[in-house]
């Protein structure tokens, strides 16, 4: 008898060591919300009592860390990004510390082409880095319609119109002095002549010229989306300062 009691107690005292050992299970404790961005697919958090998952099609900023230029630039280089303000839920969650980094990889560059083709730059955001130094897995790319980052319609608005002021100017240079030569009367006939055929060949010629490249200044932000969900240790609320 004396025997088997001390079995059982060796049994009870193994199995309490292992459920000790055994990690704690996750499991989901609710749901919160992302302050839901421009382009974004989804704004759904989800709580565990290990981990805030934000859900794939969610889309938040981050910064360039230095200047960027598509014709210096290569497909394999690695860009840096800030995450320029602490990311909450709706609900008051923090989800990713200020002064957070991302890490991004160049997969294409798509040069400007002619006719008026812009440059595209293609990047996988691959790693969130905390302050704390630990590196998490992620993915996600730019939150535009094609997934590149290039310079937007009024950039690309104001090349045309500078092409048409420009050889509108030109052009009513021309018509004036044409008009001068067999009589000073023609002024406005000359005028009339000139500029609409100065403007015109303008907008032709900015059409038919190469597109812009991609430039973007240190501290500019860009919008990016989520491909995967992104799994974070719980955050304490802490600045860059106390880091």
């Amino acid at each position: 008898m004396k025997k088997i009691f001390i079995l059982l107690l060796i049994l009870s005292f193994a199995v309490s060591v292992n459920a000790q050992e055994m990690p704690c299970e996750e499991q989901i404790l609710g749901y919160e919300h992302m302050f839901f961005e421009k382009g974004a697919q989804n704004d759904c958090v989800a709580i565990t009592n290990l981990h805030n998952i934000i859900c794939k099609g969610n889309a938040f900023k981050v910064a360039f860390n230095c200047d960027f230029k598509s014709e210096c630039a290569k497909a394999g280089e690695r860009i840096n990004f800030d995450v320029p303000e602490a990311i909450y839920t709706r609900e008051g969650t923090l989800l990713i510390p200020a002064c957070s980094k991302v890490v991004g990889t160049i997969i294409r560059i798509e040069k400007q082409r002619i006719p008026n083709k812009n440059a595209r730059v293609y990047i996988d955001f691959e790693c969130l880095i905390l302050p704390d130094g630990t590196a998490v897995k992620m993915s996600a790319k730019p939150c535009t319609k094609d997934g590149s980052l290039k310079e937007g319609p009024w950039h690309t608005t104001g090349k045309l119109a500078a092409y048409t002021l420009g050889l509108g100017i030109v052009g009513a240079g021309a018509g004036t002095g044409f008009a001068f030569i067999p009589n000073p009367a023609k002024l406005g006939v000359g005028y009339a002549i000139g500029i609409p055929v100065g403007t015109t060949v303008g907008l032709i010629t900015g059409l038919i010229t190469p597109g812009l490249k991609y430039h973007a200044k240190g501290g500019e932000n860009i919008m990016i989306i989520l491909c995967e969900n992104l799994c974070l240790c719980k955050q304490q609320d802490c600045s860059c300062n106390e880091q």
